[in-house]
């Protein structure tokens, strides 16, 4: 087998909502847009909205995301926190923060209820060697 692509497909309520809301945050264009499936593309990177009541869903899968969440890993989330938050208005639902296991970041709540996650990858502290907990190395 070869992986030609491999993406997110997010159902959502408001096809529309959702596309403007990545494509005006995360610089995401439009790469196929109907009514109720948007394919959206930056940088290699994919993301697809779909509406959940769309008859393509299986019988008894149509139902929106929830609880999923989208990892954005960026060069400076300091920056990015400062263009979604401080000068764009979002209000996050995770405050920037470093974590012990090598992450600084903050989460937002997207349209459909979906959390985007905006990353820095940092060095872990002392307690995080090779990826593991000091309580989980026994």
């Amino acid at each position: 087998m070869t992986l030609t692509s491999f993406y997110p497909v997010l159902g959502t309520d408001d096809v529309a909502e959702a596309a403007a809301y990545y494509e005006h945050w995360f610089g995401f264009r439009r790469t196929f847009t109907s009514d109720w499936y948007v394919s959206l593309e930056r940088d290699g990177h994919e993301l697809a909205l779909l509406d959940h009541g769309h008859p393509t869903v299986p019988d008894g899968y149509g139902a929106a995301a929830r609880g999923t969440i989208l990892n954005v890993e960026v060069d400076d989330v300091d920056a990015e926190y400062a263009r979604l938050v401080t000068e764009g208005g979002l209000a996050p639902v995770l405050e920037l923060r470093s974590e012990p296991f090598g992450q600084r970041h903050f989460i937002l709540a997207a349209p459909g209820s979906i959390l985007v996650d905006v990353i820095t990858p940092i060095p872990p502290d002392s307690t995080f060697v090779d990826g593991f907990s000091s309580d989980q190395r026994a």
